[in-house]
């Protein structure tokens, strides 16, 4: 099993961030609209519910989660 990167939860919810802030609802819409593995879903789904400003407000509640492949 493949562990979840930054660059790869990036890859699957940029598009949530196109049109301003983006609920938890938001970013996993845009994931599993780009078929992100259920390991990826998972991840976002830990997050809370509150709005996220950019893509770099998902690092604040993903602090351990490593930038790039393993």
């Amino acid at each position: 099993m493949l562990t979840v990167t930054r660059t790869e939860v990036a890859d699957h919810v940029l598009a949530a961030f196109q049109v301003g802030p983006a609920s938890r609802g938001d970013v996993l819409a845009a994931a599993t609209a780009t078929h992100a593995r259920p390991q990826v879903l998972s991840m976002l789904q830990s997050l809370p519910e509150r709005s996220y400003g950019n893509l770099r407000d998902l690092w604040y509640e993903l602090p351990d989660m490593p930038m790039g492949s393993m």
